[in-house]
C-alpha cells in the first residue's frame, strides 16, 4: 500500500463512510431559509445607506465615506479629497459612461491605471450594508486592475443600489449571465500576516473613499 492510499484510507475511516441524504439536506436548508431574519446579523442602522456607511468606517473595513446629492457633484468631491490630502489633481478614471459624462475640468485624466497610480476614480454596481462591501463586474467599462493598483481608490455608488445583505446581491443577479470576473471589495487592502498587526495597502489600495449618490436612477 502506498503512502497516498494509506492517508486516503485513514481519512475514509475517520469519516466513517457516512452517506448524505440529499432530500434531508434540502429540507434542512429550506428550514433555515424560512426565517431569514433569525439567521442574518443585525445591520448597524435602520436606514440602508446609513448602515452601509457605518460599516465602511469601522476599523476593520478602514474606509471613509460621504454622501452627495447628484452624480454631477462627484468631481467636486474628488477635488475636496485631493486637496485635503495634498495629492496631485491627476486621476485614472474608470471608463464608465456615468463617470466620463461628468465635468472633470481642472483634472489630468489617465485612460489607464498605472502600477504606481496615486488616485483612481471608479463606479461600483452595488454596495452591501452588511459588510461594507463594493461589487464590481468586469466588462469594457470596468478594468479590474483599477481596483487594485492605485494608492487611493475613490468609488461612487448609487444609494438605490445599496443592498442589505450579501445574499441579496445573489438574488439581484439570479438568472443573469455572469461576468468573467466579480470583485467584492471590502475596505482598504489590509493584512495581519506579520505578528497580527494590521498593515494597509499590502495587496491593493491603502485608502478607500466611497461616495454615495443620493438621487441617481438605477442602471
Amino acid at each position: 500500500m502506498s503512502a497516498r492510499e494509506a492517508i486516503l484510507n485513514a481519512v475514509r475511516g475517520g469519516l466513517g463512510h457516512r452517506t448524505v441524504d440529499p432530500a434531508a439536506l434540502r429540507r434542512e436548508a429550506d428550514a433555515l431559509l424560512e426565517d431569514l431574519p433569525a439567521i442574518r446579523p443585525g445591520l448597524l442602522a435602520d436606514d440602508l445607506v446609513e448602515a452601509f456607511i457605518a460599516r465602511l468606517v469601522t476599523p476593520k473595513v478602514a474606509a471613509t465615506a460621504e454622501r452627495i446629492a447628484d452624480a454631477s457633484a462627484l468631481p467636486a468631491a474628488v477635488a475636496r479629497y485631493v486637496e485635503a490630502r495634498g495629492l496631485p489633481a491627476a486621476i485614472a478614471l474608470q471608463p464608465a459612461a456615468v463617470l466620463q459624462a461628468l465635468d472633470w475640468a481642472g483634472f489630468e485624466l489617465h485612460e489607464r491605471v498605472a502600477p504606481d497610480e496615486t488616485l483612481a476614480v471608479g463606479f461600483a454596481r452595488w454596495g452591501i450594508a452588511e459588510t461594507g462591501s463594493l461589487v464590481f463586474h468586469s466588462d469594457a467599462e470596468t478594468p479590474i486592475l483599477a481596483n487594485f493598483l492605485p494608492l487611493h481608490h475613490l468609488v461612487m455608488v448609487r444609494a438605490s443600489t445599496v443592498l442589505a445583505y450579501l445574499d441579496d446581491y445573489a438574488a439581484a443577479t439570479a438568472g443573469q449571465r455572469p461576468p468573467r470576473n466579480v470583485n467584492i471589495i471590502t475596505g482598504a487592502s489590509g493584512t495581519t500576516d506579520i505578528e497580527g498587526s494590521l498593515v494597509l495597502g499590502a495587496h491593493g489600495p491603502r485608502y478607500l473613499h466611497v461616495v454615495i449618490v443620493e438621487d441617481a436612477p438605477a442602471a
